[in-house]
């Protein structure tokens, strides 16, 4: 009995220690398990930001692992550049909501949970940022927190002044501190090399009016007068068609002559397909050695803060005395008075055929105009 005893002991013992390895070994294995899932989903998602207990990292962790995929994948297939604005107060949740209504993000909670793992969520100000479709949730947290990230969304309309410009940079941080050097640069008798061959082309003393490319610009929130000017006038030359100075030579132009005489269609034109009609007016008004008299070169002269282009009624417009004024001289103006659209600089190498020497807005609120060969049509086309 005594030995049956020992032995029935004996096999309690070795059967507790297997127990006591077995869970050991659970407990190693889950340890192990445990901590090979964090060092993935660590790499997959990046490093937890600070301020998160234990617990909440594990399960926004977890979270963000399983929807690895979608933090990949871009809301849409649209590049074009979104303006999108924080309220100040607002959360981050009221944030990706917003965001999920302007279809740059596919669900708010991903990009909430991806901001809070990151220690993001309370990094969101207020302001202006620049999104599109095919940034991914990293993506578009980073352009939300990453102040050196943002880009600032700039328009340059057709037909703007070089102050128009300077202006307008006035309604963007960072950029306003910019606006008083943009319009020193590129105003007149500024020295400047010459970077672009069509600068070398420009008068003694011109300003880079004309050349200033009318077109949505991404530029970075502090970005200097110089950088904006380079990145107006690369645009300028390479949009500029291949063959154009080819083409001007046809209408026996300069590079100069042609973005001046774009910058007058440019102020006159409303309707697209009337540029090449206007173009010939131009055109032929110079070849018989007729006054441009164009209402917009008398605007130019008499242009300023408020009131870049002003009504004439009333003017003696032969009395203002500047080069510029063409009811005052003959020819082409010194240089260009706005900065012309493609299709603009594209009308003067090639214009409309023909006899046009005058033009007059018809009387219908079109836009269009009413275009005729002698004084006497002209006269006949104006409104009752």
């Amino acid at each position: 009995m005594q030995i049956r005893e020992k032995r029935r002991r004996s096999n309690l013992a070795v059967r507790f220690f297997i127990f006591i390895f077995a869970i050991a070994a659970l407990l190693v294995g889950g340890l192990y398990a445990y901590l090979a899932f964090n060092n993935r989903a660590a790499q997959a998602v990046g490093p937890a930001g600070e301020g998160l207990n234990p617990a909440e990292r594990t399960v926004l962790l977890a979270y963000l692992t399983a929807r690895a995929a979608d933090l990949t994948t871009a809301a849409g297939t649209d590049a074009t550049p979104i303006s999108f604005s924080v309220a100040a107060g607002s959360t981050a949740d009221q944030v990706a909501e917003d965001l999920v209504t302007l279809h740059l993000i596919k669900d708010a909670q991903l990009l909430t949970s991806y901001l809070r793992y990151h220690g993001l969520d309370s990094q969101v100000e207020a302001g202006d940022f620049i999104l599109r479709q095919t940034m991914t949730v990293p993506e578009v947290a980073l352009a939300l927190t990453d102040a050196d990230a943002r880009e600032v969304l700039v328009r340059v309309i057709e037909g703007w002044r070089l102050e128009q410009i300077a202006e307008a940079l006035t309604t963007h941080r960072g950029l306003a501190n910019a606006s008083a050097e943009f319009a020193r640069l590129a105003g007149p008798n500024t020295a400047r090399a010459a970077t672009y061959d069509f600068l070398a082309e420009l008068p003694p003393g011109a300003s880079l009016e004309g050349y200033l490319f009318p077109d949505t610009y991404l530029l970075r929130p502090d970005a200097s007068a110089a950088e904006i000017i380079d990145k107006l006038l690369a645009n300028f030359a390479a949009r500029l068609p291949a063959n154009y100075r080819a083409d001007l030579s046809a209408e026996g132009l300069t590079l100069h002559q042609a973005i001046t005489i774009a910058s007058l269609i440019e102020r006159e034109a409303v309707v697209d397909d009337e540029r090449p009609l206007i173009a010939s007016v131009i055109l032929n008004r110079l070849a018989v050695g007729q006054r441009l008299e164009i209402d917009a070169t008398t605007q130019y002269v008499l242009g300023a803060a408020g009131a870049w282009w002003p009504r004439l009624e009333g003017l003696d417009l032969r009395s203002i005395d500047n080069p510029y004024n063409t009811y005052a001289y003959a020819g082409l103006p010194p240089g260009p008075i706005a900065n012309p659209s493609l299709d603009s600089i594209a009308a003067v190498a090639h214009p409309t055929a023909s006899d046009y020497l005058y033009y007059r807005a018809l009387c219908d609120g079109s836009g269009r105009h009413a275009f005729a060969v002698t004084y006497e049509e002209h006269l006949a086309n104006a409104c009752s």
